[in-house]
């Protein structure tokens, strides 16, 4: 009986097959925009794909390339901008496959050193973007909400070991209402309280609007208060928080100071808006995702900290048969002590690759791009009769309303651009001064998009 492991003309065949399918996506800079549909179809197209006897490879692989890649949408097309969009490098994309190739264990030096290596150089640059003093670091991760979730954890330990008492309360920790909704998913996971900021006038969490919400607190619920939540580009506005004055409110009220900018952390290596981000480099842990505006492919988020060891004494796990490896060469940077998975694939590779590839100043032309792109998009909806701007762009987000719509006219919009496959732009929900609406939104992640794909987008709304 054939092993599933041995090699047979069949399986180069396959490999060869797999490989083509691979460069030509990988070569194609405008991928068809799929559609979704409902799994009952799919079924029916398909039929059960897991059987007792196998379907083979070609049947399978032709499957995926027939039907069910086309019912997923790209998120590296240029006119998907809905959502935050992703635009892995061809670079990153190609040594993705390299990683899971290489088959290398990512937890322990021990057992991925090499790659450990190369994902420490990649977050070597990401933590001298934030400013941060000398000795924070930092692991990729899943994503942001991993990323949050093994920041505050780290938090919520740091303050019970400051205070054994404080083990005795329920955690609380402050965010704003535009923080991501990961932060307060998060704050379910580890049994915690959250309380939401009414922002200012600007939309931001300040040091003022904090200071005020830790005041109101009763006596029980400031001992309960161990962390603070800022934004650093919320998904939906690319709006920043005050950060800086934040950082002061923290540190006066000796409070863990998180910054989540999964979104907005890509921002940090464009001059022109760096400023932006003034007061994040006190923070005491901050949220990046490559796989956002990064360039990097799904999934890659890092969480990055001031003081490891507040990481490590959270996260490190222990076992009898992790501790027999003496040789000196296998010790070293261990990722799995500071976030909250154990095993892990070392998906901070791709990013590696394709910053050694390219250069970092090139990931600061292509971040540049979006916030050019976003700055076009409002003139052009400014010029529109049509048209009107909600708010200015905040870093790559643009918020905007077709005049005389409703709810159901967006969606419609919506519906109808995407299964002609022309465009996926999708409506939000924007509150000001007690009054929610719907509204159209742009989140420019990929350099490829152009000015004239915005110009036919918007006049596509007449």
């Amino acid at each position: 009986m054939k092993s599933m492991h041995s090699i047979d003309m069949e399986t180069v065949e396959m490999t060869l097959d797999i490989m083509k399918y691979a460069i030509n996506r990988i070569s194609n800079t405008n991928p068809e925009l799929g559609s979704p549909v409902r799994e009952e179809e799919l079924l029916s197209r398909v039929g059960e794909t897991v059987t007792k006897e196998g379907i083979g490879g070609e049947k399978a692989f032709q499957m995926f390339k027939d039907v069910l890649v086309k019912t997923a949408v790209p998120a590296d097309h240029p006119r998907h901008l809905a959502f935050v969009p992703a635009a892995p490098t061809r670079a990153a994309t190609l040594f993705d496959l390299v990683t899971s190739a290489s088959s290398m264990h990512g937890a322990y030096w021990m057992t991925g050193g090499g790659g450990i290596f190369c994902e420490n150089q990649a977050m070597k640059w990401l933590v001298s973007l934030t400013g941060l003093p000398e000795g924070a670091f930092g692991v990729f991760t899943s994503g942001g909400t991993s990323a949050n979730l093994s920041a505050m954890i780290a938090a919520r330990e740091a303050w019970r070991d400051r205070n054994e008492d404080n083990r005795a309360y329920k955690a609380l920790l402050i965010t704003s209402n535009g923080a991501h909704s990961s932060v307060k998913s998060m704050a379910k996971v580890i049994d915690a309280d959250i309380i939401l900021v009414d922002d200012d006038e600007d939309d931001r969490l300040t040091g003022k609007w904090l200071q005020k919400a830790i005041d109101d607190l009763s006596e029980l619920d400031r001992k309960r208060l161990f962390a603070v939540v800022a934004t650093g580009g919320t998904t939906n506005a690319g709006i920043i928080d005050e950060l800086d004055t934040v950082a002061d409110v923290c540190e006066k009220e000796n409070l863990w100071y998180h910054v989540d900018a999964a979104y907005g952390g890509g921002a940090l290596a464009a001059p022109s808006v760096r400023h932006l981000f003034t007061g994040i480099e006190r923070a005491d842990s901050i949220t990046i995702d490559p796989h956002k505006w990064m360039f990097s492919p799904y999934d890659c988020g890092a969480v990055i900290y001031k003081d490891l060891e507040l990481a490590k004494n959270a996260h490190s796990q222990k076992g009898s048969y992790l501790d027999i490896f003496k040789d000196p060469g296998a010790q070293g940077f261990n990722p799995s002590d500071y976030q909250i998975q154990l095993t892990r694939r070392l998906r901070g590779l791709p990013l590696w690759f394709s910053l050694a590839m390219h250069g970092t100043d090139k990931y600061t032309e292509a971040i540049e791009r979006g916030l050019e792109l976003a700055q076009n998009a409002a003139q052009q909806i400014e010029a529109a009769p049509h048209l009107e701007l909600v708010r200015d762009p905040s870093l790559s987000c643009v918020l905007f309303r077709r005049v005389g719509w409703n709810p159901d006219n967006y969606r419609d919009w919506t519906y109808d651009n995407h299964k002609a496959g022309f465009a996926l732009v999708t409506p939000t929900k924007w509150t000001k001064n007690g009054k929610t609406e719907t509204i159209s939104r742009f989140c420019f992640i990929n350099p490829d998009t152009t000015e004239k794909d915005i110009e036919e987008i918007l006049a596509s709304m007449k």
